[in-house]
């Protein structure tokens, strides 16, 4: 007889205060200091970096990564707009749409933190219903947040599948 997996302690959210370096403009420097970030999300879709990197070259005034996603890609804020973006790679010139402050950011991590566990390893009856609670949810803090495969529609169809079993994160 197989036992039981060990449950893993709930996520929390936390905000956590970054300092940026000097490149980085002020009002994003002042945002990341007194806002902060989310200490991280569920799963390996956002994992904060120790200190924001400023990349001078990608969008009107630059992007500031605040955040890695998944294996290569980052979670950003960018100069001109202050909306949060994601990058699928380092090296990529382009960035999608994920919230449209850091705050509203900060709002839907907390809001999907606190709906977690989603679902127990083989409810595939619930997969999809869990995933449309989320959907409201991230919609309901920003309507602008779930575009076409961007961070969070992308996220609910990873929770639609069956993804994020209470016992996997």
């Amino acid at each position: 007889m197989s036992q039981p997996l060990p449950q893993l302690p709930k996520p929390k959210f936390v905000l956590i205060a970054i300092e940026a370096p000097p490149e980085v403009p002020a009002q994003i420097a002042a945002g990341l200091r007194e806002t902060g970030v989310p200490g991280g999300l569920i799963g390996y879709e956002y994992r904060p970096l120790s200190q924001p990197v400023y990349f001078g070259g990608i969008g009107e005034r630059g992007l500031v990564a605040i955040a890695r996603s998944g294996l290569f890609g980052r979670i950003a804020i960018d100069v001109a707009s202050g909306h949060v973006v994601q990058i699928p790679e380092v090296e990529s010139a382009t960035a999608s749409h994920v919230n449209r402050d850091l705050d509203s950011f900060n709002r839907c991590v907390a809001a999907v933190i606190a709906r977690f566990p989603f679902y127990t390893e083989g409810d595939e009856e619930r997969f999809e219903e869990v995933a449309e609670e989320l959907r409201d949810l991230v919609s309901g803090v920003d309507e602008t947040a779930l575009v076409h495969a961007g961070f969070w529609e992308t996220f609910c169809d990873d929770v639609a599948i069956g993804d994020y079993p209470d016992w996997d994160v």
